[in-house]
This record gives C-alpha cells, sequence and structure tokens, in this order.
C-alpha cells in the first residue's frame, strides 16, 4: 500500500505557521528574556546558589513519582528505542530533588540550587495566554528546615522583584499546607473528600463549601470556615482565623506563619505581602509554608513556591526543602512593554552610517564606534 504524501499545498500553508501554544520571541521581548535571565542567576548566586542544568527529556516515571499522575499526564511523552515512556520536562524541582538524593547525596547540607530552564505542558487551550512551553526561574533550598530557610526564599523573591524595577505593585500572598491539612484531618475526611474540599476552597465556592461543610459540623462553623477562606489581608487575618479554625495542628501552622509575618513587618516588607489561606493549589505537594506572586498587570499569578519536605524522600534519603519559581516569559514581557516606551530614544542614539564604494573606510569607521561603545547601523547597499 503507498504512503500518501501530503501536497505541496499543504506542506506549505502548515509550514507557514508554528503550533498553538509556541511562539517566537524577538526584539525588545527577547532583549527583555536576557536580562531577567541574567538578573535572577546572578541575584541567586549573590546568595549562594550554584547552577544547575537539568536534562531536557527524562523518564516519564520521575515527573509522576514528583508532580503526581494527574499533572504528570499533561507532559509531552515519548518512547525511545528500547520502549522505554520519557517525558520533555513538565517541571524542573522533580529533577533536582533527585539529584540532591543520589548525584549530591554526601555533599554537605543545606544545599542550594538554582536553575532556568524551559517546561512543557499539555494543557489544552482555555484563553489568550495560552503556552506550551514556558521558562522557568528559580531555587530550591534542601536541607534545612527552619523559619531562617523559608525567610531567606522570600528575601530572594523580593530582592528579584525590587531589581527588576518593573514600575508595577507585586503581591507575594502566603499561607501553610498545613492549615489545610489539619482541617482535613480533624473531619476525618478520606482521599475523595480530602480532594473535594480542597476544589471548593480552590474556587472560592463559598455557598457549596458551607453544604459540604454541613454534613461535619454545625452549620454557624462552616459558614464561618466558607467566609475565612475569602479573605486576604495582613496580621489581622490571624485573629480572624483563630476564631475559626481550632485544631491543634492548623493552630501550629498558623503559629508558623504569624511569626514568619512578623518577620516580614519589621523588614519594612508588609506592603509587598498578604495572607490568602484560601492558596490550597497542589497541596499535596507542599508541606508547609506555601506563597503565590502577583504583578499588577498580569491575568495569572507570576510564580509561587513553598516548603516541600517529602519530595526527595521518593528518589533516595528524605530531606527538607524549600523554593520557588518565577516565569521568565511574563517577567520578560513586562520589561519589554517597559522599554518599548524608551525605544525611540534608544533609536535616535544610533549611528547610522551609510554604505558606499569603500568598504574598508565604512568598516575602520564602524569598527573605531563599536570600539567606543557607540551603537551603529549601516544602511543602503554594497555595490558589486
Amino acid at each position: 500500500m503507498k504512503t500518501k504524501v501530503p501536497s505541496a499545498a499543504f506542506m506549505s500553508e502548515s509550514l507557514s505557521k508554528i503550533p498553538g501554544g509556541f511562539r517566537y520571541h524577538s526584539a525588545q521581548e527577547a532583549r527583555a528574556r536576557r536580562l531577567v535571565e541574567n538578573a535572577a542567576m546572578n541575584l541567586f548566586e549573590g546568595w549562594s546558589y550554584e547552577e544547575i542544568v537539568t536534562p531536557t527529556v527524562d523518564y516519564y516515571a520521575l515527573f509522576e513519582q514528583g508532580l503526581g499522575e494527574s499533572e504528570a499526564q499533561r507532559s509531552f511523552r515519548l518512547a525511545d528505542c528500547d520502549g522505554r515512556l520519557l517525558a520533555f520536562r513538565p517541571d524542573v524541582t522533580s529533577s533536582i530533588a533527585r539529584a540532591a538524593a543520589t548525584l549530591f547525596a554526601n555533599r554537605d547540607r543545606p544545599l542550594r540550587l538554582c536553575y532556568s530552564g524551559t517546561v512543557f505542558h499539555q494543557y489544552g487551550q482555555s484563553s489568550a495566554d495560552w503556552r506550551r512551553e514556558v521558562t522557568q526561574i528559580g531555587c530550591e533550598l534542601l536541607g534545612k528546615n527552619s523559619a531562617a530557610a523559608d525567610m531567606e526564599i522570600l528575601a530572594i523573591v523580593t530582592e528579584l522583584l525590587q531589581r527588576l524595577q518593573l514600575d508595577r505593585r507585586f503581591v507575594v500572598t502566603l499561607s501553610d499546607a498545613e492549615i489545610f491539612s489539619g482541617i482535613v484531618e480533624d473531619l476525618h475526611l478520606d482521599t475523595n473528600g480530602r480532594g473535594e474540599l480542597r476544589r471548593l476552597v480552590d474556587i472560592r465556592a463559598v455557598s457549596e463549601l458551607q453544604n459540604f461543610l454541613s454534613a461535619y459540623g454545625p452549620a454557624h462553623e462552616g459558614a464561618a470556615f466558607a467566609n475565612l477562606i475569602q479573605l486576604s489581608g495582613k496580621e489581622e487575618i490571624f485573629t480572624k482565623a483563630r476564631r475559626v479554625i481550632t485544631n491543634r495542628r492548623s493552630r501550629a501552622a498558623l503559629d508558623r506563619l504569624e511569626s514568619l509575618w512578623l518577620i516580614i513587618e519589621s523588614l519594612g516588607w508588609a506592603a509587598n505581602f498578604d495572607i490568602d489561606l484560601g492558596n490550597v493549589a497542589r497541596l499535596d505537594y507542599y508541606t508547609g509554608l506555601t506563597f503565590k506572586i502577583y504583578v499588577e498587570g498580569l491575568g495569572a499569578p507570576l510564580g509561587g513556591g513553598g516548603r516541600y519536605d517529602n519530595l526527595t524522600g521518593k528518589f533516595g534519603k528524605g530531606e527538607p526543602a524549600v523554593g520557588f519559581v518565577v516565569e521568565l516569559d511574563a517577567l520578560a514581557e513586562l520589561l519589554a512593554a517597559k522599554a518599548n516606551s524608551n525605544h525611540s530614544t534608544e533609536q535616535q542614539n544610533v549611528l547610522i552610517l551609510a554604505d558606499g564604494d569603500d568598504i574598508c573606510a565604512l568598516f575602520r569607521e564602524a569598527t573605531e564606534l563599536r570600539a567606543a561603545d557607540r551603537p551603529v547601523r549601516i544602511d543602503g547597499e554594497t555595490t558589486s
């Protein structure tokens, strides 16, 4: 049977476009991406973080263990010549956790690692900002479980956003996974019940959440909790939360979170931080502090992070860990928009050299100007 060969017209049409969820980056945006990446990696080095480059393609099972089955299934998968299932990395942290438990098992702790890498997702098209390929920048602090370790990560996030001078307000919203876990334990919820509670909290479905909780306690307690997860604010959130949340495990998490908040206040950062107890996304992954990063002008979080003390144990010896990630693409777009306003001024500073017959003289002048770090552009066509 003959293989049907696509027509030239079809091939021409299909190759004139790129697949959905992927894109080109050029001009100011490409320049902004490089600026953001360099600024972040230099900053991480200043905090004594060592850069690591992880494989772009790895075993699918690695991400299934690290992210969970549902998240891993969104990866791009392929088989190698031996039939082993591989995947283009959907995250970097899983690979770093494995490296910490294997390659770096005998290194002194704490272990500080940072990265800039592209990740790939098979998310369905749901918005104008739909992307299958995203570059992430982040750092991980492994082997240290303390308030100082959590604050170190938050300090790096703060410095990064301040250094980029976005001229936009950023807010980091804080919570703790143990607040939610304590409530689940107190209500004796099974896996399905935990998943439903998390879903309702995550989408802030107040009336549905009240109905769900009514099966486990008095209606007024369910209503109070449903109202609580709608709130975000400063130190007043702790007082409101303690009126509603009474179990020991959640209270201990609230105490830890409040201790962090007092440090943040003492450093003068409170304007850029909020408490948000409704932040419950991926709580099976996190074990303590969780946070999301928002920047004015973006319709989705710029990034986030938290403590994930159970991850390295899936690949070797378990140890505490905390880290964060931001999307380079979104940051670069913000900076590119800012740079575009200055583009005309930059263009005026470019020295335009007219092309002519004397190519030697032309390039002698051009190289002399470049040696003085002056921007040049050669216009016209050479004569043959």
